[in-house]
């Protein structure tokens, strides 16, 4: 069995739909002959937390955890946030929305300063760290992380030094991204520079939508195409519990995850109030779930919405405990960020969408990567945020399918079955052997 270092800032007990996919790999990898062992920080500032998700790293599993400094506390203080206020889901803002001064500022010093990102402290600790590993274990194969860029950082110097194989996972674009700082021209080159270095040092480079990849080449046209590796996202059957669906008394639609500025709920509640006021819909037979965590101005649009009988606000749940409400749900709601990227983003979680086989509702432009996998999987509706009309004869034709108890729904079960966690690790092991094998022929 060969020994992969896998470098990732998310890991248990971290939560949110970032952890999954390293997650997985690291449980079903030694099942093709891969032994993770996992570089993650010890006192990271996540957005959520789930202990239960901590079950799931296998006994035999070797997890080093080191020291990271985090300068969030200080933007919390410098901005006069909370100290539990979720930075990610307030941080990101639609193209209008204004920053006061102090927000101004903050940002600023986060573009100028914290290259590549603001885990960048970590770099130093987790020399200290591999070098203890590299002592203790034979590694034949570097897995890193990203986002945040930082584990792409690590691993990459520890291939210059080491020149040991190393596969650079991406589950978001990096430069210019929805999620990263505007930097101006300094701090931006040396960040291009950073992205670039990674993307032409790396054996390959897996990413978890297609959009990442054209990113790359649309970015840097020199760059070898080969060796960039589509592997999507997945579900984990496993992880659902043996719950029968009964037929809700109300027309129970979940949307689970977090939700900010360019993600919204706005034109979903919009369409919503049209079908309860033009009486196509009542209100007392529909019932929205909102489970994660929300951005200010997503929780305004809540409280605004003049049915909130039909609205029912749950904070972050554990993992488990949300794949069990998204089984107990009629109907599934998918929104995607309205961004220059949104035709090509892939949420990780619309793969647990599919897992339920459940109808979905999907936000997303037509002929998106969205749109195609909802065709192929015979799994849900799609409608631009901007096609209020179109939205209401989605719900409305799914409320009707609730009526009569989804009979003519029938989604594409072989191809939401290709999607299975264990199916995409063991296309990762594929990479990491085809590597090998042709670095010692």
């Amino acid at each position: 069995m060969k020994n992969v270092l896998i470098i990732a800032y998310y890991f248990p007990p971290s939560g949110g739909p970032g952890v999954q996919r390293v997650l997985k790999y690291v449980k079903y990898l030694p099942i093709f002959n891969w032994n993770p062992i996992v570089l993650t920080v010890e006192n990271g500032k996540f957005p959520a937390k789930d202990e239960t998700l901590l079950k799931q790293i296998p006994i035999e599993t070797t997890v080093y955890r080191s020291h990271i400094f985090e300068p969030y506390d200080l933007y919390k203080f410098f901005t006069g946030k909370k100290k539990n206020t979720a930075i990610d889901v307030n941080v990101i803002k639609k193209e209008e929305q204004k920053l006061d001064i102090r927000e101004k500022i903050a940002e600023f010093i986060r573009a100028t300063f914290f290259i590549p990102d603001a885990r960048a402290f970590w770099i130093y600790s987790a020399k200290k760290t591999i070098n203890k590993i590299l002592e203790q274990h034979n590694i034949d194969m570097i897995y890193s992380s990203s986002p945040p860029y930082t584990c792409s950082i690590i691993a990459r110097n520890l291939k210059r030094s080491k020149t040991v194989p190393w596969v650079a996972g991406f589950r978001d674009p990096w430069t210019d991204f929805i999620s990263t700082p505007k930097r101006w021209f300094i701090p931006k080159a040396i960040d291009k520079a950073m992205e670039f270095s990674v993307f032409n040092e790396a054996d390959a480079v897996e990413v978890a939508w297609e959009g990442i990849t054209k990113d790359a080449l649309q970015k840097y046209p020199n760059l070898d195409a080969q060796k960039f590796y589509h592997i999507p996202n997945g579900f984990d059957s496993e992880d659902y519990p043996n719950i029968k669906y009964q037929k809700n008394e109300k027309f129970t639609i979940t949307y689970t995850g977090s939700m900010y500025g360019r993600r919204n709920p706005a034109s979903f509640l919009i369409a919503l109030k049209n079908l309860i006021e033009s009486q196509q819909i009542k209100h007392e037979l529909i019932k929205i779930q909102f489970i994660g965590r929300f951005g200010s101005e997503v929780e305004d649009m809540f409280s605004a919405f003049p049915y909130k009988e039909c609205i029912e606000i749950i904070p972050y749940l554990p993992h488990h405990k949300s794949i069990e409400y998204l089984i107990r749900s009629d109907t599934l709601l998918l929104i995607v960020d309205e961004s220059k990227e949104s035709e090509e983003i892939v949420p990780g979680k619309v793969y647990e969408y599919l897992g339920t086989k459940k109808p979905i509702i999907a936000l997303a432009p037509k002929g998106s990567a969205i749109d195609k996998l909802m065709q192929e999987c015979g799994s849900g509706y799609v409608a631009h945020q901007s096609e209020i009309s179109k939205i209401e004869q989605i719900i409305k034709t799914l409320f009707i399918y609730w009526k009569n108890n989804f009979e003519g729904f029938n989604p594409n079960l072989p191809n939401i079955y290709k999607y299975e966690r264990k199916n995409s690790t063991m296309e990762l092991t594929k990479l990491f052997n085809s590597i090998i094998t042709n670095k010692n022929i």
